[in-house]
């Protein structure tokens, strides 16, 4: 049995839409989806470790939708199939405010990321950060690797590069990565002149933004004491 999950209406598929459509153009991979008491969790991929000497944080995006109806599921399918499925049902939509049923593509199981789950409680909150401190660590990041690495660089040296300019911490914000930051940009989640809510349970990290969070799961070896 297929499974399928309700949008409200045609200005969520949109909205998951362009949300997915960001989140393919850095990791163009996979989705987890978790459905349940009437909301949809998405969760994307932005970092994470790619072997077992790779220091790079895992740093996921996340963003929530209202559903009208479905039965609870946990499952991770290619953002490329749930796109076309979306971009389909966008093009028949005749009544804006209706629901919109999905359905679900074909599952991945080998997807390393998605067996790390954040805990749903325990969050103790920590000072805010400014949305403008978080822009400007993306954009000098994105320019430094432009200017390290040349045009035609090997993916092992360019994956090297990235891994250290994305996994430095912000500085006054030892706890966050560059790389939450980049990924904040990336996914549209920073307004203008928002004070993003900063959370921390254990090796995790939350930021929290009007428009979504950034979940980050710190190395064991960088934890504070």
């Amino acid at each position: 049995m297929s499974r399928t999950f309700s949008l409200v209406d045609s200005l969520a598929l949109s909205d998951l839409q362009t949300f997915l459509g960001r989140a393919g153009r850095i990791e163009d991979g996979s989705v987890r989806l978790i459905a349940g008491s009437g909301v949809l969790a998405v969760y994307v991929a932005v970092f994470y470790p790619v072997g077992l000497h790779d220091d790079t944080p895992t740093v996921l995006g996340l963003r929530t939708f209202a559903l009208t109806e479905t039965e609870p599921f946990d499952v991770v399918v290619p953002v490329r199939s749930l796109l076309d499925r979306l971009a389909k049902l966008k093009a028949d939509v005749v009544n804006p405010e209706s629901p919109v049923q999905v359905g679900v593509p074909i599952e991945v199981n080998t997807v390393v990321w998605a067996s790390v789950s954040p805990p749903k409680g325990g969050w103790y909150p920590l000072a805010p950060i400014s949305s403008e401190l978080l822009s400007g660590v993306s954009a000098r990041g994105v320019e430094e690797i432009k200017s390290v690495v040349p045009p035609d660089t090997g993916e092992q040296l360019v994956h090297r590069v990235r891994a250290e300019v994305w996994s430095r911490p912000i500085e006054g914000t030892e706890h966050i990565p560059a790389g939450a930051a980049f990924a904040a940009f990336t996914l549209g989640f920073l307004g203008a002149a928002e004070n993003i809510k900063v959370f921390e349970t254990g090796p995790w990290t939350r930021l929290t933004a009007s428009r979504g969070h950034i979940l980050v799961r710190r190395k064991a070896w960088t934890l504070q004491v």
